[in-house]
């Protein structure tokens, strides 16, 4: 039984969560020198392939790639970036949708990350199939049908496509860089907290949760954990299995129609971080790096919200004393045109609506020990952690990616406005305790 298989027979179809579960992704090919099989696959819906790549992924495989499908007749087109850095913005989508050639029926796309964001935009816009060929095990977005995207200057998700096909090729992904390698596991460890905050949104409103993609996600989490030190040896089986648990997680989100199994408040912390990388040129890291490191410090804040015993009227004289206007004031100043979009969903979706609060406070104390044992459940210890990160040599803090502790406070504050989604600090806004958790865990 193949992987796809695999998945099918234990997670898809009709699910107690009212939904069916489908794996959207038709073909999974992970392992060693597997290259010579993209044409096989491209047959089942093409013949004809314009092929993205950028000058790293070009080298790493994109150039054996091309001859394959040269080789064949196979090759219509292909776009490579020249720049050191591609960035998921409407200049990169543009410059591919510039040079594609129509004249072709699938697309082809070598790299990872932003370039397979890149390759999900452009087969939405030109209807084309398309297939990602890995290069690097390095984030969790391979069976997505989203892509992550900066777009006014603002990171969001747009629904897009899935691919098709996926095709890791280990003896390639092995030799990614080191870096590459510690985002993907970085990536993988941030599921510690989406699980948890999307079993408590759950139990405060009445959110859409599945146990059977929850435990699909945890089992994904465990295979990347269990290898991850080997993974940083280049141990080929490890780049396997890890590789494979980063399918799991994304064929998850996808299966569940919703992003909550992969992605929560430690996301939004790297959302920030690039946004405002973006806008005023300050430090942005790969984005699993940011999310691995930003999850340690989501477990900080959630061992504070475990000493918490929610109080009513410390809520209500919180949230009455709230000002959204000199919030937005805050937000401009720290996000810049990022702000506009954050108060755009802020006037629809209302959280800060006082009238609202009453309900959602009471739901909270009504189940503030089941909250606490997710909590627990969910979530390792701070020096679990520690180890962990350490395995993988990634003992960086948010200083040493370049964010101050007045920044990575405000950093904290802004994760509740990113999305719509119930999160540890709305939680914490709910409970009128916010600011007095973020002055605990970032104390200058």
């Amino acid at each position: 039984m193949n992987m796809r298989e695999q998945i099918e027979k234990e997670y898809g179809g009709s699910c107690d969560c009212g939904k069916a579960h489908e794996v959207i992704l038709e073909d999974i090919r992970i392992g060693s020198h597997i290259l010579e099989e993209i044409p096989d696959l491209v047959r089942k819906h093409g013949s004809r392939v314009f092929m993205i790549s950028d000058r790293n992924t070009w080298d790493a495989a994109g150039k054996d790639v091309a001859d394959i499908l040269e080789s064949q007749g196979m090759l219509a087109g292909s776009w490579s970036f020249e720049k050191e850095k591609v960035e998921p913005d409407e200049a990169a989508v543009g410059s591919v949708l510039m040079h594609f050639n129509t004249d072709c029926d699938y697309i082809v796309v070598v790299g990872s990350g932003t370039l397979n964001d890149i390759g999900k935009l452009t087969s939405a816009v030109t209807g084309r199939p398309y297939m990602i060929v890995g290069t690097a095990p390095s984030m969790d977005g391979f069976a997505s049908a989203t892509s992550s995207v900066i777009r006014d200057g603002l990171k969001i998700s747009l629904g897009t496509t899935a691919p098709v096909a996926f095709v890791a090729d280990t003896s390639i992904m092995k030799d990614a860089p080191a870096r590459l390698l510690q985002a993907g596991i970085g990536d993988m460890f941030a599921k510690y907290i989406s699980i948890c905050e999307w079993r408590i949104s759950h139990v405060i409103n009445d959110e859409y949760y599945c146990p059977k993609i929850a435990s699909l996600v945890r089992d994904a989490l465990n295979r990347c954990a269990k290898n991850a030190k080997a993974l940083m040896n280049r141990d080929e089986e490890a780049v396997q299995a890890v590789t494979e648990g980063l399918v799991y997680a994304g064929l998850a989100m996808a299966m569940a129609g919703v992003s909550r199994p992969a992605s929560g408040m430690e996301h939004y912390f790297s959302h920030v971080w690039d946004m405002r990388g973006e806008e005023f040129k300050t430090p942005a890291d790969y984005h699993g790096i940011q999310c691995g490191i930003a999850t340690g410090t989501c477990i900080r804040i959630y061992d504070s919200i475990q000493k918490i015993s929610p109080d009513y009227n410390t809520a209500k004289e919180y949230v009455e004393a709230f000002s959204w206007e000199d919030w937005k004031k805050q937000l401009k100043a720290f996000l810049g045109r990022s702000a506009d979009a954050m108060i755009a969903l802020e006037e629809r979706e209302q959280k800060y609506n006082i009238a609202t609060h009453p309900a959602r406070f009471s739901r909270i104390a009504e189940n503030w020990d089941s909250i606490l044992k997710i909590i627990e459940e969910e979530l390792p210890t701070q020096e679990e952690y520690r180890n962990l990160m350490e395995e993988i040599g990634l003992t960086e803090t948010h200083e040493d990616l370049g964010h101050s502790v007045s920044e990575t406070r405000l950093t904290f504050y802004a994760t509740k406005d990113i999305r719509d989604k119930y999160i540890g600090s709305r939680l914490l806004w709910d409970l009128g305790m916010l600011e007095i958790v973020g002055e605990e865990i970032f104390a200058e």
